[in-house]
């Protein structure tokens, strides 16, 4: 219970900070460059550790298990074989970057193959989720909670050390389950480059 209470004031003070804030989504800024899993990125200039076990290009999805926002059952994505994945991981979807992000996912990836799996990551409720999902309107999105524990951040060296949030990221894993894209946001107001995630997605579905 003490966990799940200090992940909702984590979240309401990210919030109040501006963490995921922004004034209008075509004037959020897009960083084109990376931090590292398990390094250091900024809130608004100040320095944030990432902690866990960072993952590079090369390695295999970690194994963690995840909670589905619309079936409510166990999803270990890394199992996902066969698909590429382009997974999309946000702070908390009730924020206005991260609100941009998954927009971006949804609406930049609305034409690409069903081969192509797009997920958002975030360690909002799969409730909160669900209600995103339904009143964004977003189709095509696999909604994945990481509430519990944050698992899924702490194994790819992706989980702010303090807020225990995830960092903003986005990761492309090809069809045997090993990652070939990472992007870590390095300033946590700014957007990733969700266009450049994409056309990796698609060279690795080509059999690039």
């Amino acid at each position: 219970m003490k966990t799940s209470i200090s992940v909702v004031l984590a979240i309401l003070l990210v919030s109040l900070l501006g963490g995921c804030a922004g004034t209008a989504r075509s004037s959020l800024p897009i960083d084109t460059g990376t931090a590292l899993p398990g390094g250091t990125v900024t809130l608004r200039g100040a320095p944030v550790q990432l902690t866990g076990t960072p993952v590079k290009v090369g390695d295999p999805l970690p194994s963690a298990i995840l909670i589905d926002a619309f079936t409510m059952n166990r999803v270990d994505p890394s199992s996902m074989l066969g698909k590429v994945l382009i997974v999309s991981m946000v702070p908390s979807l009730d924020t206005r970057v991260c609100e941009a992000q998954t927009h971006d996912l949804g609406e930049k990836g609305a034409n690409l193959p069903a081969d192509i799996v797009r997920i958002t990551v975030s360690r909002d409720t799969p409730f909160a989720q669900k209600r995103f999902a339904e009143e964004s309107k977003l189709s095509g999105i696999v909604y994945l909670s990481d509430y519990r524990d944050g698992s899924f951040g702490r194994e790819l060296g992706l989980l702010q050390k303090e807020s225990m949030l995830l960092a903003r990221a986005v990761i492309v894993v090809d069809g045997k389950g090993i990652v070939r894209y990472i992007q870590v946001v390095p300033e946590l107001t700014h957007l990733p480059d969700m266009d450049a995630a994409i056309r990796k997605a698609e060279d690795l579905l080509k059999g690039g």
